[in-house]
């Protein structure tokens, strides 16, 4: 998913197709996902699961955004706190924290890979006159954050998966 210089969101491949918003009469479904302070957008294709937390299995010398793997589909996922690998502090876990398991995109996490977030995911249907992209904030190099969009009245980051499952993959093969 990446915002074009135009305005426009284009979201990334599907099983399919590949649907990119500008034009009229185009739409497409994510997730609104919260975070602690931020709130990210997904593909729905993307998601492959939203599961209670559970206290991940830690990985000795990892990073704090590395916060181990969990038990998933008869194997183990690492799990990943996005507010961490963007540099903030760790959230803590409540009764509404959940983990939601992404289908990886670029085959470095060995298929899946799962976020920590605060709360279960919103279905958003996203259309050219309800998205714009959104530039009044900047990202690290290495954060794994393409952009931001505003949504109505509420902005919203769009991760890039690429850089993300790039960090999970150098922690996994330390």
């Amino acid at each position: 998913m990446a915002a074009g210089e135009d305005g426009s969101v284009s979201m990334g491949s599907d099983t399919a197709t590949k649907t990119s918003i500008g034009g009229a009469g185009q739409e497409i479904y994510c997730l609104l996902v919260s975070l602690a302070d931020d709130r990210l957008l997904l593909p729905r294709s993307c998601v492959t699961e939203v599961i209670n937390y559970q206290a991940p299995t830690p990985m000795d010398g990892a990073p704090p955004w590395y916060l181990g793997t969990i038990a998933w589909g008869g194997r183990r996922v690492p799990l990943v706190s996005f507010e961490a690998a963007c540099g903030k502090a760790l959230p803590r876990t409540s009764g509404r924290t959940r983990i939601i398991v992404m289908q990886g995109i670029t085959g470095q996490t060995g298929g899946n890979f799962a976020v920590l977030t605060q709360g279960f995911p919103q279905l958003v249907r996203l259309t050219p006159d309800v998205v714009h992209a959104d530039d009044s904030r900047s990202f690290g190099e290495r954060m794994p954050v393409i952009g931001q969009v505003k949504m109505v009245n509420e902005t919203t980051l769009i991760p890039d998966f690429e850089q993300l499952e790039g960090m999970i993959a150098e922690e996994t093969r330390a």
